[in-house]
């Protein structure tokens, strides 16, 4: 850490309407603060149950142990953690109507924030070659898209995010914050942070806008040239299977782009506040892990069915234990 930094903790103006009652310390309206509480804590249940529904699937049903089910229960997984880093801080503070957050806190949600939020763009991207595989090689697919492979590339995506995030945070702890240190958020984030440092960020912001920024739209316009590839050949060549193809590329797509398109909007410019940042935000943290298990779910008839399986399972499971507890109390009397 650096040894000129006077500031030991941030204050986050979340969904203040009014960013004044905020800087000088007083709450917000209780009433507002619970709507919003019940709001946003039934958006983090959703992202839960959602998200846990496909991982548990995957796990129990056989017919689903394939390799795009095992890099979707991944997705699964990290959506979770994503949505945890910033929904469980956001939730704290306005039950408890507080509103700051330690430095070091601070500096640790960045990390994790983007440690999940890269790993998940790696993914995503793992889940295209996934697709290509699939489509223009099928015969050798399953060879290709072996255990190790799999294994190796989900690796490879948290490895990634891990690289990403470690180097953002390598660059903001040698920044000075010696205050202001209001953060109009309802999360701690790089654009935010680097703008109260107490020194020229300039450089910085050229260096973090590359690492992030134009690093996810080369990303995202590689990944749309691939899907309008992949798309090309199944609607021109595949006949067998064509709508099952179709309707997994195009659930593909839609949770590309909103994954992408707002990382784009937040890190592809200068750190300037536009009014539409802390809505963009809260559609990247909060709305996006909750869409993604729905728009795989619904559109995925594989899915639905097995998750129909799995809970015919988990009731004939409970009725034979049920029977027989009621058995060994008969023998009993």
């Amino acid at each position: 850490m650096v040894t000129n930094t006077t500031v030991t903790e941030f204050v986050l103006l979340g969904f203040s309407v009014s960013p004044r009652v905020q800087t000088i310390g007083l709450s917000q309206n209780p009433r507002w603060n619970f709507i919003l509480f019940l709001i946003f804590l039934t958006i983090y249940v959703t992202t839960w149950l959602g998200n846990l529904t496909i991982i548990f699937t995957v796990i129990f049903m056989p017919q689903l142990h394939t390799p795009m089910y095992f890099l979707l229960a991944n997705l699964a997984a990290l959506d979770i953690s994503d949505s945890t880093v910033t929904s469980l801080k956001l939730l704290a503070g306005l039950l408890s109507h507080s509103n700051t957050i330690s430095y070091n806190w601070c500096i640790a949600q960045i990390f994790f924030f983007h440690f999940t939020g890269a790993s998940v763009d790696f993914l995503l991207t793992v889940m295209a070659v996934d697709r290509y595989i699939a489509i223009y090689k099928p015969l050798k697919y399953v060879m290709i898209m072996n255990q190790t492979v799999c294994i190796s590339l989900v690796a490879s995506s948290w490895l990634g995010g891990f690289v990403h995030s470690i180097v953002q945070i390598g660059i903001i702890i040698q920044l000075p914050f010696c205050g202001p240190n209001i953060l109009d958020n309802f999360y701690c984030d790089i654009p935010q942070v680097v703008k109260l440092a107490c020194t020229d960020t300039y450089i910085t912001e050229l260096l973090m806008v590359s690492n992030s920024g134009l690093i996810v739209t080369a990303m995202f316009l590689v990944l749309l040239v691939s899907y309008s590839v992949i798309l090309v050949k199944i609607r021109t060549h595949v006949t067998e299977g064509k709508h099952k193809a179709l309707s997994t590329c195009t659930a593909h797509m839609v949770v590309l782009s909103l994954n992408f398109v707002p990382a784009i909007f937040m890190y592809n410019r200068p750190f300037t506040v536009f009014p539409g940042d802390k809505f963009v935000s809260a559609m990247y943290t909060l709305i996006t892990p909750m869409l993604n298990p729905m728009i795989f779910t619904l559109r995925n008839t594989e899915m639905k069915n097995a998750i129909r399986k799995l809970k015919v399972k988990m009731v004939s499971s409970k009725s034979r234990i049920f029977i027989g507890e009621k058995s060994f109390v008969s023998r009993l009397h």
